[in-house]
């Protein structure tokens, strides 16, 4: 037997995934860790608890013991993506609690960039709108912020990386300051077109080169890690994959040429489209990106990036109190026929693509007397497909401007896919087939194929290509002129929420 072990650092939770090379999960562990909210629209992650909740799954998926040691050819890191952490080099100590990729704080850093005219020379280099998403801003706050620490990254004393990075040093025991093209791809520093890390865009946010990670192809030899084995041994395995989770779930779900897309339903909402070896530029709110990269050539990738998806769910269970577990929101949005009028639009930090719209800010819009919970479960439940089916709508306009054609198919993964009532949603918005895959946990998987290939255990992209099986296809059964009507009211509500 042949096993691959995928480690999946995601928003909300931690977990291990051990795959065996045909695709199936033979094991798997989940921790949570916490959420800090220091501030309206902050939000931070304790570095030491992403690390410690990760080794915990990793330890417990070994302790099951359904595979020999001796049979796990490599680890493939998956992460989520511009979460920013700063630590220092001689002692791997953080400075600061991770700014999550959702922190808002650096608007106003944003908002001076974009008025003295840099939008389009990080639009041309990176991809990239100017936004508190990504992790530039996010950097130079910290080396802004706590006292020293310009001058110790100056001195080459700092280390600065995204998730990736920060589990590689763990993982190396400090040997290794590493990432790969898809990570890079989203910092505000990283010339998607050269490759690399760019001098200008660096002295635009002011951040000292000495800081940054090593940029590698997401298939690689990335170092080795030395993991405890459950009888007290230990079991040293080479790093062979790194990719950011979106673009991971994008190689998960066997999207290797243009045209073909996914969409990831996780803590927010993340709609790729392959470009292959193009790098189109978005006239519509979407943002051009590094794809996973499994050789030496670059591939890009056109994405939408919805900041609430599923947290919606969250907030339903432990702000509003509604359900109990995530799981009971589809029992509570079926029981009655549809939202009642009511439409949510879940802006708790700002919208995303393709209104980037910092400012906004959540609203229900459409209540009255007889507006239940469960109008409001339903209606959190829309509000996913809502923002998703505006992605796609962006995507084919551009499409459509560079003489492609448009997406014919949704390829879907994330926890909440699991919701058959949301999945009908998505394919009566989209009009086209929305299609779940038997194995959900793309992200995982993509990170686990990705160490396959550098190892040898895959000889190619055909063989992964096989593997990928439908568990559901989702035909649309609204007619295109209602879709366009329930559009419209989404269109009004955001209207309402971003109004000033």
């Amino acid at each position: 037997m042949t096993c691959l072990l995928a480690l999946d650092q995601g928003t909300s939770s931690s977990r291990s995934i051990l795959f065996h090379a045909d695709g199936r999960i033979l094991a798997q562990a989940q921790r949570e860790f916490r959420q800090i909210y220091p501030q309206p629209g902050w939000v931070e992650h304790d570095p030491r608890e992403i690390w410690s909740s990760l080794r915990a799954t990793l330890d417990e998926v070994l302790a099951r013991g359904v595979a020999a040691p001796q049979a796990i050819r490599a680890i493939g890191i998956t992460n989520q993506r511009e979460t920013t952490l700063l630590w220092r080099r001689d002692t791997g100590e953080p400075l600061h609690n991770a700014i999550v990729w959702q922190d808002r704080r650096t608007e106003p850093l944003c908002a001076r960039l974009r008025a003295e005219g840099a939008e389009a020379l990080v639009q041309r280099k990176t991809g990239l709108r100017i936004d508190p998403y990504f992790s530039g801003t996010k950097l130079q706050w910290l080396l802004d912020t706590i006292p020293g620490a310009r001058a110790q990254a100056e001195a080459g004393e700092l280390a600065f990386g995204t998730v990736d990075s920060w589990l590689v040093w763990q993982l190396t025991q400090g040997r290794v300051h590493a990432t790969d093209v898809s990570n890079a791809a989203r910092t505000l520093m990283f010339d998607i077109h050269a490759g690399q890390w760019d001098e200008e865009l660096l002295a635009l946010l002011r951040i000292p080169r000495a800081l940054l990670p090593e940029v590698r192809p997401s298939s690689a030899h990335f170092g080795d890690a030395t993991l405890r084995l459950p009888d007290g041994g230990t079991l040293t395995l080479p790093i062979g994959g790194i990719a950011g989770d979106q673009q991971a779930a994008l190689f998960g779900q066997a999207c290797f040429r243009p045209g073909l897309a996914k969409n990831t339903y996780g803590t927010g909402c993340f709609m790729l489209m392959h470009s292959g070896s193009q790098a189109p530029r978005s006239d519509n709110g979407l943002i051009t990106t590094a794809a996973a990269q499994p050789g030496p050539a670059a591939e890009y990738a056109v994405e939408g990036s919805v900041f609430i998806g599923g947290a919606v769910v969250q907030w339903l269970r432990d702000g509003l109190r509604a359900i109990d577990a995530s799981h009971e929101v589809q029992r509570l949005a079926e029981s009655v026929p549809d939202a009642g009028g009511v439409i949510m639009v879940p802006a708790f930090t700002g919208l995303g693509a393709p209104y980037w719209d910092a400012e906004a800010r959540g609203a229900i819009v459409g209540l009255t007397r007889g507006s239940t919970v469960a109008h409001i479960a339903r209606a959190a439940l829309d509000s996913i497909a809502f923002q998703s089916a505006a992605l796609l709508e962006a995507m084919n306009r551009d499409a459509q401007a560079h003489g492609a054609a448009p997406v014919t198919e949704l390829r879907v993964d994330g926890g909440a896919c699991v919701n058959d009532l949301l999945m009908q949603t998505q394919a009566d918005l989209l009009g086209i087939p929305v299609v779940r895959p038997k194995v959900i946990e793309t992200t995982a998987l993509g990170a686990a194929y990705l160490a396959g290939l550098s190892c040898g255990v895959y000889a190619g992209l055909d063989e992964l290509q096989a593997q990928w099986q439908v568990d559901r296809r989702f035909i649309p059964t609204l007619s295109r002129a209602q879709a366009r009507a329930r559009m419209d009211e989404w269109a009004h509500a955001v209207r309402q929420a971003t109004a000033r």
